[in-house]
């Protein structure tokens, strides 16, 4: 993705040398960064996995990252979540990667990372790892004192993180500012007239149906991933491990926990979900690899043993084609429908500048359009009075003397307030636009 983006960007630039000071250049050059990242984890997690535990797990693993919608918009979003997503697949990798030790230090940092610099939530996905490192210390030979250690190590190296944060984020606020701290506050703290709920709720069945049409066949696959664990368990019997069966319930748990604690929730977006992705994908593949390592038996004494090879090889293509297909299918839908706001500001172009702003009107479909980034340099995003009666975008501050280093920053707009709270001077008169 990365080196074809690159290549179409040069191969238009070459046609039309204006081309890369684009706005709309920058959108896909961010975006094409943004998944060159993406899959550099994705690439470290899927060689840990197939280290770890299957090769097969990973191939399956693989394949459900590229093929699924879900992961399709999550890896170059420019969202706090999907960052955080970023992390906790580098997490999860430290975490599953015993070669050498437990990295016990090295996974906290990545999830902390991904909490204190993306989404605060995000850190949930870590205590499957802490509790499985944690029981383990006290029944093998690895002491507590070890894994104190290495968790102080961990918190330390966060901590470091976050006073780092804590210093650019108060040059740029201008005044002391711990963001994390604002998130989870104003979200679980604040109260019945403010706090997330107030920007609209959902039934708890939300996520389901949006993770079924995001992953499709995958998504039944990772809630399945538990019973067929447990299933896997009891027909080995003594056969296992305690440290294999700990180990395989840990690695499945993080999709569970997060999918009930933010199904709780009454507020809900798609983009919460973000961060439990790989997760996600990661129980489909143990899923697959289950089912498979039945449906593969040759045992005669087994009915799944009588079924032909060659319609086994059938049924599994078939499965595993369609969903690959219905994954694609639903991409290629979405960006072929929904491409609209990448284009929908073009024809402005033709607009001259004459040296006076010009505003571009909104009502009250504003939240379905672009971003104002996308409009020409010399037009302005403005409101005008619509059914919609809670609080609208502000203006940055565009004052280029006498307040310092980017006073867009920490200028706060007029009008602002955290109940979701109509303000009249948001709007503009019909006769500007």
């Amino acid at each position: 993705m990365f080196i074809e983006g690159l290549s179409l960007l040069f191969t238009a630039k070459r046609r039309s040398p204006e081309v890369l000071s684009t706005k709309v250049a920058e959108f896909y050059f961010i975006r094409i960064i943004l998944g060159l990242i993406c899959a550099i984890c994705q690439a470290r997690l899927f060689s840990i996995i197939c280290r770890t535990l299957n090769p097969r797990v990973g191939i399956f693993f693989l394949i459900i990252m590229v093929s699924s919608t879900g992961m399709f918009h999550a890896s170059t979003a420019y969202l706090p979540s999907s960052f955080a997503m970023y992390l906790c697949m580098l997490g999860m990798s430290n975490f599953m990667d015993w070669t050498g030790g437990p990295k016990t230090n090295n996974g906290i940092l990545a999830f902390g990372a991904g909490a204190v610099l993306g989404w605060p939530f995000a850190a949930a996905l870590a205590i499957p790892y802490l509790v499985e490192e944690f029981i383990l210390a006290n029944v093998t030979k690895d002491t507590i004192v070890e894994f104190c250690y290495r968790v102080l190590d961990g918190v330390a190296r966060t901590a470091i993180l976050m006073l780092f944060q804590f210093s650019v984020d108060t040059f740029f606020y201008r005044h002391m500012e711990l963001v994390p701290l604002n998130i989870v506050r104003y979200n679980i703290f604040s109260g019945s007239n403010k706090g997330p709920n107030i920007y609209g709720t959902e039934p708890w069945h939300f996520y389901f149906r949006n993770l079924a049409l995001n992953f499709h066949t995958w998504f039944f696959l990772a809630l399945l991933a538990l019973p067929l664990l447990g299933l896997q368990l009891i027909l080995k019997g003594k056969s296992t491990t305690f440290q294999g069966t700990l180990r395989g319930i840990v690695f499945v748990m993080p999709f569970y926990i997060w999918l009930i604690i933010f199904s709780f929730q009454p507020h809900k977006e798609e983009r919460f979900m973000y961060p439990m992705y790989p997760a996600l994908c990661l129980n489909a593949a143990f899923s697959m690899h289950i089912i498979l390592s039945y449906f593969g038996s040759t045992d005669t004494r087994k009915l799944v043993g009588k079924i032909p090879a060659q319609l086994k090889l059938v049924v599994v293509s078939a499965v595993l084609i369609g969903s690959i297909d219905l994954g694609f299918l639903r991409t290629l839908g979405l960006v072929r429908a929904y491409a609209a706001p990448l284009s929908i500001y073009s024809p402005l172009k033709r607009f001259p500048d004459t040296g006076a702003e010009n505003a571009v009107c909104l009502g009250k479909e504003w939240y379905r359009f672009p971003s104002s980034y996308f409009l020409p340099d010399h037009m302005r995003a403005r409101f005008i009075k619509s059914e919609f009666n809670g609080l609208l975008p502000g203006q940055f501050n565009e004052v280029k003397e006498g307040f310092g280093f980017w006073p867009g920053t920490y200028l706060e707009p007029p009008g602002m307030n955290d109940e979701n709270k109509e303000d009249i001077g948001k709007y503009t008169g019909l006769d500007s636009v």
